[in-house]
């Protein structure tokens, strides 16, 4: 049986760097570095849809054994280049996430998205059977038929600070804030599983293009 793929997400606010430096840094050699180490199967940069200073990185992977080779932990970690370490002080670290996909297990982002929204949190456990429900029976479905929701994916983190974490890839920012995303999100079923969110991180971002 195929693994599942894994999930790389780096995030950070650079507001205290500039943001030519910070931005030559990633387009030049932190994503190049990645996307060269086996197992990389693509990486997407993302801004924060009203805060262009929040900055995401996604990755997948072929699996979340992809972080534990040597090709990457050379790059990686106390590794990392002078670069990296000169930019990543100057940045807040807004999360640092390592998941593997639950749901549908093996599918990349696609690469034509104009946006993104992503959803981390944890649950408490006496409701995570009936949450894991919930969420592949409807909630993620119907999203994903909502018009311009272009994919949907669940995924189960390993370690850090959150246990859950979803993303759904959309054609615009607005997508997720459409008449038709409040419809497939008003069930009586999602307001029953709302207030047990815990320690919710919600972000609203817009692809990054290189200015040339």
């Amino acid at each position: 049986m195929a693994r599942p793929y894994g999930l790389l997400v780096a995030g950070f606010n650079y507001s205290n760097a500039a943001e030519d430096d910070f931005n030559a840094w990633y387009d030049t050699e932190h994503v190049p570095e990645r996307l060269r180490t086996p197992g990389f199967i693509n990486a997407q940069r993302w801004l924060g849809a009203d805060d262009p200073k929040i900055s995401i990185a996604t990755y997948d992977l072929e699996s979340l054994d992809v972080l534990q080779s040597p090709a990457y932990r050379a790059i990686g970690g106390a590794n990392l280049s002078p670069w990296s370490k000169h930019m990543t002080a100057k940045c807040q670290r807004i999360c640092r996430f390592e998941a593997e996909q639950t749901l549908p297990g093996q599918q990349a982002a696609p690469a034509d998205a104009g946006a993104m929204m992503m959803f981390a949190m944890n649950i408490p456990a006496e409701v995570e059977a009936e949450f894991n429900a919930w969420y592949t029976e409807e909630h993620l479905p119907a999203l994903v038929g909502v018009p311009g929701c272009l994919m949907g994916r669940r995924f189960k983190m390993v370690g850090g600070t959150h246990r859950y974490l979803s993303m759904f890839h959309l054609s615009a920012p607005e997508v997720q804030a459409s008449d038709a995303w409040k419809k497939a999100a008003g069930t009586p079923w999602t307001a029953k599983m709302r207030p047990h969110y815990r320690d919710p991180l919600r972000l609203v971002l817009r692809r990054y293009t290189r200015k040339t």
